[in-house]
C-alpha cells in the first residue's frame, strides 16, 4: 500500500477531474485514489479507498458540495475537505456554509466550473493536499512519506518546497526598547488559515480587551462573509475592516481581500486605513504591510503572529515588531497545514517563540494580559 498522501476528487465535469488529477499524480507526495461525479458517488467509494483527503466541488448534480458535507458530517467522517469550486454570486455565503460544516479550506477556480487553466492554483492546491492529508495521516497513525522519500515523478521540479529538517533560528535581532503592555495584537496568517483561525478564535478569552487585526490571504468578496463566520465562534466582535474604522478593545478586524491594512493614530484613536498600493511579498493584504503599521505606531506595545501558509509574506516586518521591542510567536511546523511563512520568520530569528495551534489562543491571551 502507498505512503503517500492519497486524493479523492469528486468534480461533475469530466475534464475537471482529468486536469486535477494530473496536477496530483504529478505532485511527489500524492497520488489519486478515486474520482466521483458527485457527492453520492464519493460517499459510496470512501469505504473502500479510505482516502486522506478530498477535493469538492460545491455545484454538482444528485448530491452538491454542500449536501455532501452534511451527510459527512452525519456519518462522523473525519477526512478534511478543500473545496475547489467556481464562484457564483452567492459564492461566499455558500463557501462558508462549507467551512461551517466541516471543510478546511477553499480554493476559487480561476475561471468558471470547467477551468482549463485550472494549473494557475496547482501550488496551492497541492500544498493543501499535502498538508491537510499528511496531519489526517498522521492522526490515524499511518506511515507518511517525508520528501526525500517521494518516488520521482515527472514534474518534481514543480512540487511545493517542502523541508523534512527542522530549521534553525538566526540570533534574535537587537531590540530597541523592552517589550511594554500589549496594546495591539497583529495576526497574518494564508494557506489553512479559515480552519486556524477558527480554532483560535473560538477560545480566545471572552475578557480579552486588547484589539485584533488580521490579514488573511483571501480573494475580494469573501472577507465579509469569513467575518461574519469567525463572529459566529468567537466570543469577540470579528467584522470586516472598512476604512476608519476605530481600533477598539475587544474588537478583531479582517482585512478585505484585495486591500491593504494599516493602522494610524489620530491623538489617542487609532484607526485602520485601507489602501490599492501594489502588491507586497506577493499579496495584497500583506501581512508585510501590517507588521511594518503596527510596529510603526505601537513600537514595543504589539504583539505580531505568524501562522500557516506559503511563502515568506510578513516574515521579514515580523521582525520590525521584534526589533521595535514587541513580542512576536510562530506557528510550529507540526501544526501548521503549510509551514513556510513561520518557517522563513523563524529562520530570520525573528519568532520570539513556537506556538501549536492548540495553544495559541491561550499564548495569546497570556501575553496580552501580562502587565509590562
Amino acid at each position: 500500500m502507498s505512503d503517500e498522501v492519497s486524493v479523492l476528487i469528486v468534480d461533475d465535469s469530466a475534464l475537471m477531474r482529468n486536469l486535477i488529477g494530473r496536477m496530483v499524480e504529478a505532485t511527489p507526495g500524492l497520488v489519486v485514489t478515486e474520482k466521483a461525479m458527485n457527492g453520492l458517488f464519493a460517499l459510496q467509494k470512501i469505504p473502500r479507498v479510505n482516502p486522506d483527503v478530498i477535493v469538492l466541488d460545491l455545484e454538482m448534480p444528485e448530491m452538491n458540495g454542500i449536501e455532501f458535507l452534511k451527510e459527512r458530517k452525519k456519518q462522523g467522517i473525519t477526512i478534511p475537505v478543500v473545496i475547489l469550486s467556481s464562484i457564483a454570486a452567492r459564492g461566499a455565503e455558500i463557501t462558508m456554509e462549507a467551512l461551517a460544516l466541516g471543510a478546511s479550506d477553499f480554493i476559487q477556480k480561476p475561471s468558471g466550473s470547467i477551468s482549463e487553466d485550472i494549473h494557475t492554483v496547482k501550488d496551492t492546491l497541492v500544498s493543501m493536499l499535502l498538508g491537510y492529508g499528511g496531519q489526517y495521516r498522521r492522526s490515524q497513525g499511518k506511515k507518511l512519506l517525508t520528501p526525500s522519500e517521494y518516488p520521482k515523478k515527472d514534474e518534481s521540479k514543480d512540487r511545493p518546497k517542502i523541508s523534512s529538517a527542522s530549521p534553525e533560528p538566526a540570533a534574535f535581532p537587537a531590540q530597541i526598547r523592552k517589550p511594554g503592555k500589549t496594546e495591539i495584537i497583529a495576526i497574518g496568517i494564508s494557506t489553512g488559515g479559515p480552519d486556524a483561525l477558527r480554532t483560535v478564535f473560538a477560545k480566545l478569552d471572552a475578557n480579552l480587551t486588547v484589539p485584533i487585526l488580521v490579514v488573511q490571504h483571501m480573494p475580494p468578496g469573501f472577507t465579509n462573509e469569513f467575518a461574519k463566520s469567525l463572529d459566529r465562534v468567537c466570543p469577540l466582535d470579528v467584522k470586516e475592516a472598512e476604512d476608519g474604522d476605530a481600533v477598539q478593545p475587544g474588537r478583531i478586524l479582517i482585512a478585505q481581500g484585495n486591500k491593504h491594512l494599516e493602522v494610524e493614530k489620530k491623538g489617542f484613536s487609532p484607526v485602520v486605513r485601507l489602501s490599492d498600493d501594489p502588491l507586497v511579498s506577493g499579496h495584497r493584504p500583506s501581512a508585510d504591510v501590517l507588521f511594518a503599521s503596527v510596529a510603526m505606531t505601537y513600537t514595543n506595545h504589539a504583539l505580531g503572529v505568524i501562522m500557516t501558509g506559503m511563502g515568506r509574506d510578513g516574515a521579514q516586518q515580523l521582525g520590525t515588531i521584534y526589533k521595535e521591542g514587541g513580542m512576536t510567536l510562530g506557528q510550529d511546523e507540526a501544526s501548521a497545514v503549510v509551514y513556510g511563512m513561520p518557517r522563513v520568520a523563524w529562520e530570520l530569528g525573528h519568532v520570539m517563540e513556537q506556538v501549536s495551534l492548540e495553544n495559541m489562543a491561550r499564548k495569546i491571551c497570556d501575553i496580552a494580559k501580562t502587565p509590562r
